[in-house]
């Protein structure tokens, strides 16, 4: 069997531990920007340590309609982290938490790579990060490939330890309630984008595309070609 079918996403998820995981809360109305630094052995030899160090953007939860929170899930991400969620997707019983529309973005990083033994290198790495006392730094002792899956696993607790408050949240607002058989965020949204393009018309076509995003084009497909009569 060749490395690239060994290092799979099951591979990295058994071999990632959380050592530092963010003391903070997922923002339930705004984004949350994480540090975070991987630790890695190199995959060329045993005396050298990969160090990644970068952020991750999560966007804010939103209610959405069930046929969008796969696709819109992960940004900048590879193929193995995508097929770890869709294994979430179909053995874990929290996913339905993932409907609330989180989303995660990969954004700047970079690596080096240290000669020393990977557990020496983490020792550096968390006495760092205790004189920066970030709530939303991370330390994850993680694999060199597919390293971004790591990451998703790193995603995925912090989704489940802040979920209750974000729902809490959410309820909160009445953002579970219903109009027209659609999402209250949703049906806000959509309405407030037909009263704009009432008013400018080079906002019927954005119009449409946000009507097929949230897969409800066909509930308002007469009011929109009314729209475009005018």
């Amino acid at each position: 069997m060749s490395n690239d079918k060994v290092l799979d996403f099951h591979y990295a998820v058994e071999n990632t531990e959380i050592i530092v995981a963010p003391s903070g809360h997922l923002e339930t109305f705004g984004n949350t920007l994480v540090h975070y630094t991987l630790v890695c052995e190199s995959m060329d030899s045993i005396a050298q340590a990969k160090v990644r160090t970068g952020r991750m953007k999560l966007l804010r939860p939103q209610i959405i309609t069930p046929s969008d929170y796969s696709k819109m899930l992960l940004e900048g991400f590879g193929d193995e982290a995508r097929k770890y969620i869709e294994w979430l997707e179909e053995h874990d019983h929290d996913v339905h938490i993932l409907r609330y529309g989180y989303t995660l973005k990969q954004e700047a990083f970079s690596e080096e790579v240290v000669t020393a033994p990977v557990q020496e290198v983490l020792e550096r790495v968390k006495q760092a990060a205790a004189a920066h006392k970030d709530p939303f730094q991370a330390i994850v002792l993680g694999v060199d490939s597919p390293w971004d899956v790591c990451l998703v696993k790193l995603f995925w607790t912090m989704v489940r330890h802040s979920a209750r408050k974000n729902i809490l949240d959410l309820a909160q607002q009445h953002l579970f309630e219903k109009k027209d058989g659609l999402p209250y965020a949703v049906h806000k949204e959509v309405e407030e984008a037909f009263a704009a393009a009432e008013k400018d018309a080079s906002l019927v076509k954005p119009l449409g595309a946000l009507l097929k995003k949230h897969n409800v084009f066909n509930l308002y497909e007469d009011r929109f070609f009314h729209l475009m009569g005018h």
